[in-house]
């Protein structure tokens, strides 16, 4: 069936016109919808664009949306995802896939304006491989980082000039949006909170306290390691514990998840959350424990709340990439979000975690001066982005316009 559903996928998109081949996007799982969401609306609704929706998982919720100026078509993994991808014509396309030209999916053999759109703020030469980002055309970058480590990366290996859009990152301005609308009764309970525990400065009480555990993928990410031994402190400690795993775990190692459904699954202050897509869990948290995923981060900044990291060996996939001569900001930020524990000494967690929630009014303030800083155009990222992609979408029509009318001549 799936094959079936890719041929068919295949001979749909190859029957479009051009101008439903004017702004493409590539959706690899249902997981990305969401960061392409609020930008589809913004080109259908407001600048009244095509955009043709590809992606490759069938329960993907872009399928399901209805506008006359948006086409979703899916095209699953294999074959014919391959030849698309070999063959494509389109103007541009925007997606979330990192490796292009690396691996089975390769850049078309007709020119095409690929558009990366950065879907975290981690950083881009230690997590990643050192060639993840060198065959597209326009980087639309979360903040001054990208833009930074990209510039090196080309001057280091010869790439030719790039377009490095400064577009931001639509997710934190989610974070901050939902953040804002519980403000006023979120500061009313930290005023009763503060009046209860002024008596005893420096300790929290556990009883009523959520701890998120929101970590990276791998075999050397907290659940990989140590998770089952950390949520058992936890919540041996009074502390209300929500686990949510990187859907990649799930995909690669789920009986590492089930292992820990399995233990605490029944436990009344236990709560599992598999969608990466849902913001309740962050919300309702107070406070983070990661280990080097990104997600603390936009965690951080979104919510102003604190991260405790275990100190797991580095995520790299990329040996070289101290040549850069930049400290990727997974590993800077901590030094400003929270606080490091060493997974040998999972017993200190429950006195870190109280450390950290005893002074998060001040870490609060110094988290929101950083955000202006670290990320650009908050507030008007999807709107400046749409449009950077209409401009593009125009000019590449108007080269592929150039090249008829040459091959006319």
């Amino acid at each position: 069936m799936s094959l079936l559903q890719a041929w068919k996928g295949w001979r749909d998109y190859r029957k479009l016109s051009a101008d439903w081949r004017n702004i493409v996007i590539y959706a690899e799982s249902g997981q990305d919808w969401h960061y392409f969401e609020r930008l589809v609306e913004r080109l259908n609704e407001v600048l009244q664009r095509n955009v043709t929706y590809i992606t490759s998982d069938a329960s993907d919720a872009g399928l399901s949306r209805q506008h006359p100026l948006f086409k979703s078509i899916c095209i699953p993994e294999g074959f014919f995802l391959t030849l698309h991808f070999n063959m494509q014509k389109a103007d541009v396309v925007v997606l979330t896939m990192m490796d292009l030209d690396n691996l089975q999916l390769k850049k078309s053999i007709n020119p095409v304006h690929y558009i990366y759109l950065f879907h975290s703020l981690g950083s881009t030469h230690m997590v990643d491989h050192a060639g993840s980002y060198d065959a597209y055309d326009s980087l639309f970058c979360a903040g001054p980082h990208h833009v930074a480590e990209l510039s090196k990366r080309a001057e280091l290996v010869g790439l030719p000039e790039r377009n490095l859009f400064a577009y931001g990152h639509p997710r934190l301005e989610d974070l901050l949006q939902r953040a804002d609308d519980q403000k006023e009764s979120k500061e009313s309970k930290e005023t009763e909170s503060d009046s209860v525990d002024s008596s005893a400065a420096g300790s929290v009480d556990a009883s009523g306290q959520t701890v998120l555990i929101a970590p990276t993928w791998g075999k050397d990410s907290i659940f990989n390691t140590c998770g089952e031994e950390l949520v058992g402190v936890l919540l041996y400690a009074g502390y209300n514990v929500i686990a949510r795993p990187h859907y990649q775990t799930l995909t690669l190692t789920p009986e590492v998840i089930d292992s820990l459904r399995q233990r605490f699954g029944e436990h009344p202050r236990f709560e599992y959350q598999d969608r990466m897509s849902e913001s309740g869990s962050l919300q309702r948290s107070d406070i983070l424990l990661c280990d080097w995923s990104a997600m603390a981060i936009e965690y951080a900044l979104g919510y102003k709340k604190p991260v405790l990291f275990i100190d797991l060996p580095r995520r790299v996939r990329n040996p070289d990439w101290q040549l850069l001569g930049i400290e990727p900001l997974e590993a800077s930020f901590r030094e400003v979000a929270g606080d490091i524990v060493s997974p040998q000494h999972l017993d200190q967690v429950p006195d870190k975690i109280a450390g950290l929630l005893s002074h998060k009014s001040e870490l609060a303030e110094k988290l929101g001066d950083l955000r202006d800083e670290m990320v650009f155009n908050l507030g008007r990222s999807t709107e400046l982005g749409a449009a950077e992609i209409a401009r593009l979408a125009d000019q590449a029509a108007h080269q592929r316009h150039q090249r008829e009318k040459h091959g006319a001549g």
